[in-house]
Formats: C-alpha cells, structure tokens, sequence
C-alpha cells in the first residue's frame, strides 16, 4: 500500500459506497463460478492499514487448508493478524533507528513481511492474540499509528547521543499496550503450543513461496525489489512478461492453489457493487452513469441482450506507463481465490477481501482479467502452482 493514498486501504470501504459508480451499471452482469477454492471467513481490517497482513494471512490460511487436507470448516485456521503486526511494527522500527530515520515509517507493507513474521517469529490463533486492547471490537489504528510514529521519530534525533538500552522496549511497551503482548506459549485447543510450533503444525514454509510481478524496467526472468515504499525490506520478486503472469494467476487457481493479490483499487471501475473493471471511457455516450451503459431509466434491462462493458486493452507498454507515471500504484492487498465468467464470456477473479461483509457479493468482488492485467502490481503463490515452463526461465 502506497503511504501517500493510505486512505485506500484504511477507509476504503467508505469511498467505495460513496463514491458515484464511474460508468458500468454492475447489477447487470451475473456470474458463474468456474473454479472456487476453500478460504476462511470474511475479516474486516476497518479503520487500519493493515490489508497486507489480512490478505496474506488469508492466504496461508487457505494454504494450510490445502496441505493439511482440512475438510471440516470448523477446523479451518484463523490466525492473528496483530501479532503479525506487532512484529512487523518492532521490526521496522529498528530498521528505521539503524537508518537514521531515512525510511518510510508507516501502517503499509506488503506480503512478503508476513512471510518473514511466519519465520522469525511463527504464528498465532486469532482467539490467542484479538489484538485490540483499546476499547473496540474492530481495529481502529489512527492513535496507535500516531504514537509509534512520533516514538521512532524523537528516538531517530538519539538526544542522548547515544542510543539507550530502552529503546526497544519503549516501543514494545506501545504495541503491547494497544495490540496486547504477543504470547511465547499458549495452550489452544488442549494442546501447548509456542507459536513456532503452532506454525509448523500447519506444515507451512516460507520458502515455498515465490511473488512475481512484470515490469519492463527490469529484465524479465530477474529478481528485483519493486519500487514502493512500503517494501520496506526490499524483497525481491521474479520479473516476468504480463501473459506468463496471468498464466501462473489461472495456472495456480485451476490447479488448486489461491494467490496474495497485491495492486491499485483507485479506478473507479473498482466499484461498490462487488465488481472491479478497467472501463474504458471513451466508450461511454451522452446521457446520465446509468443510461451510458444500459439505457434509460424507464426502459427494462435486459441482463441477456445488454452489452458487456468496454474495457480497456492492457499492453505490457501502458502497464508500465502507468506504473511509471503513478496511475497504478500498490494500494491495497486482497486474497484470489478462484475464478468465474459473466454471461458475456468474459474471465474474472474471484477476490476475497477484508472490508468485511461488504457490497453486494458480502465481502467477495469479480475482478476482470483486463483490471488485474492493469493493475496487478504483484502476486505471491505457492512455487508449485507455477508452471513448469516459466519455473525453467526463472531457475527454480
């Protein structure tokens, strides 16, 4: 998530129900499921910059569902989202000191952070570590952000001139407060776990998992640490053209694997409905949102006989112009879980966010494939659900 449009994924929910649908009128087109996946259930990060983490906790989540075999939803893993973040927080605020400051310092990261937490730290139940101690049901992180940020920075100036050895603690004394302390042992159903332990017995392994992402400022078939300010430690992702990236998006959802989706949800043919389109303006005609695409209010619409939205084609050169240009920047992460058609023909995603039970799909959006050929940033998938061919071309 870009931290000059934070309020995309702190309040997206807000702009998206009050913000004028660009031009599709979206109740018209009915899906069909293709290919759907187990995921667990609809989480509402609310008022926090924290989508990273849900979305790739919701991923390993669906991996554990996966690789265990777990066929009983009761048994499906929730894990906590605020001890990821707490980690993630001390760890960047150590970072940032050793940096002397000259790093981002804010609620954004992405994906790849949480594969480092899962490592270094392992992982816990949600009902462990709820994560807010502050007096409401959902996250609300304005204050929390606020106070951690005005620490690193005081601490930054070193007014001591040397770095105490309390430091740490301080901070740690934040994040304790407002997210609660991140357990070293835990007892969960019967049973005694650490959360390196509680990790492993979800057989999960950060190294089985790769991101990949396309862009032509970098040779393709490479490994580069995309430019954004909230890759923060500077992972690497595999570089590889626009076809075999959405190659490994169905590859991997045909057979059985779901993907972190990493990108830009400031068009507005990501709309309140569900549905998330890269509309092509210059298809719209006079007349009112509504009229452009479905006619006028008093004559039926035909969801059969009706058009299918105009979408703009997406080269490997116009992705790169807008990423180069900022009109496609890394907003928001959510969770590719399957994929469906409209009665046009036309392939979508299906995406689970964590906005709650939002929207008309309560929580779940289509996604086209021109909107994630545009506005993918990055994706994160199990290295099994790459094809074999583009696994060759980038030495795994």
């Amino acid at each position: 998530m870009n931290l000059n449009r934070t309020i995309l994924c702190v309040s997206a929910i807000a702009l998206a129900f009050s913000a004028p649908v660009f031009a599709q009128d979206t109740d018209i087109l009915e899906f069909k499921v293709i290919k759907e996946l187990p995921v667990t259930s609809i989480k509402d990060q609310h008022r926090s910059g924290t989508c990273w983490c849900f979305s790739a906790l919701s991923f390993l989540e669906s991996e554990a569902i996966r690789i265990n075999n777990i066929k009983d939803e009761s048994l499906y893993p929730d894990f906590s989202e605020m001890f990821v973040v707490s980690h993630s927080y001390q760890d960047r605020a150590d970072k940032f000191i050793r940096l002397d400051g000259n790093l981002t310092f804010s609620s954004g990261s992405e994906c790849d952070d949480v594969l480092h937490i899962m490592t270094d730290y392992g992982l816990v139940p949600q009902s462990v570590m709820p994560g807010t101690n502050y007096g409401t049901e959902l996250p609300v992180h304005g204050e929390l952000d606020a106070a951690a940020a005005a620490y690193v920075h005081a601490i930054v100036k070193n007014p001591n001139r040397t770095l105490s050895t309390a430091w740490k603690r301080g901070f740690k004394g934040i994040m304790d407060a407002y997210l609660g302390e991140c357990p070293e042992e835990f007892e969960y159903n019967g049973k005694t776990y650490t959360p390196a332990s509680y990790r492993d017995s979800y057989k999960l392994k950060a190294s089985d998992y790769v991101t990949l992402t396309s862009f032509t400022h970098h040779p393709f078939y490479t490994k580069f640490a995309i430019e954004m300010c909230d890759n923060w430690r500077s992972d690497e992702a595999y570089n590889v053209t626009l076809d075999e990236l959405m190659e490994v998006l169905y590859y991997a959802l045909d057979h059985g694997y779901t993907a972190a989706w990493g990108g830009d949800v400031s068009e507005k043919g990501f709309t309140r409905n569900g549905t998330a389109l890269l509309l092509d303006s210059d298809a719209a005609t006079s007349g009112s949102d509504k009229e452009r695409w479905v006619g006028k209010a008093d004559e039926k619409v035909d969801s059969v006989k009706a058009k299918a939205p105009k979408e703009i084609k997406v080269t490997q050169e116009s992705r790169q112009a807008d990423f180069d240009s900022k009109a496609t920047t890394d907003d928001h992460g959510m969770h590719a879980y399957g994929i469906a058609e409209d009665q046009f023909g036309n392939r979508y995603l299906m995406i689970k966010n964590s906005w709650g039970k939002s929207g008309k799909y309560e929580g779940l959006w289509y996604m086209s494939d021109a909107f994630a050929r545009g506005k993918t940033i990055d994706i994160m998938v199990h290295k099994d659900a790459v094809p074999k061919n583009i696994r060759k071309k980038l030495g795994f």
